[in-house]
């Protein structure tokens, strides 16, 4: 057990973030705007971005709790501009709705690109990403992996899961 302690002390290998900065990172995450639900994983990117430091072989921090906190400023913006790009991504979507159709009673095709634009919101990141490229960006397979840096399987997995997950979420809200 005094190992497993040790080894948690910050600077020593273990976790970057001191206990007594764990508060202050929160409150910034907090008060940036991050939901409770995502303060988690903001907190943990603040212990990546520190350990990134530590790796890059920069000087040690003068203070490592406002550096934290400059961090965790950071993380709620990138987070809010993450949002904002998947708020686009939805409207893009909407806007996709063909011209002839939503002069001749095509308010099915704009309901149903919205909800496709919701259903894709919903999806995991990886697999919303794969959709997106395949069937938006019409990219083949092959060059999705290769964008990616993952096997054509993975790439196919992946979409095939996606699919699954946004027709049943259609389903679901009687869409299709």
């Amino acid at each position: 057990m005094a190992l497993l302690r040790r080894r948690s002390r910050p600077g020593e290998g273990g976790d970057p973030l001191a206990p007594e900065h764990l508060d202050r990172v929160r409150a910034v995450l907090a008060l940036g705007g991050v939901p409770a639900g995502d303060l988690p994983d903001g907190v943990q990117q603040v212990r990546l971005k520190l350990l990134e430091h530590r790796a890059g072989g920069r000087e040690p921090l003068r203070d490592p709790g406002a550096w934290a906190a400059v961090a965790a400023s950071n993380v709620a913006m990138d987070w809010h501009r993450s949002r904002r790009r998947q708020e686009r991504l939805g409207e893009r979507l909407a806007a996709l709705t063909p011209r002839d159709e939503a002069r001749h009673g095509g308010g099915e095709a704009h309901v149903l690109a919205l909800a496709v634009a919701d259903g894709l919101q919903e999806l995991p990141p990886r697999q919303r990403q794969v959709l997106t490229l395949r069937f938006y960006a019409d990219l083949p397979v092959a060059e999705i992996a290769t964008a990616l840096g993952v096997p054509e399987g993975t790439v196919k997995s992946r979409l095939h899961a996606a699919v699954r997950a946004l027709r049943g979420r259609l389903h679901t809200k009687e869409v299709v």
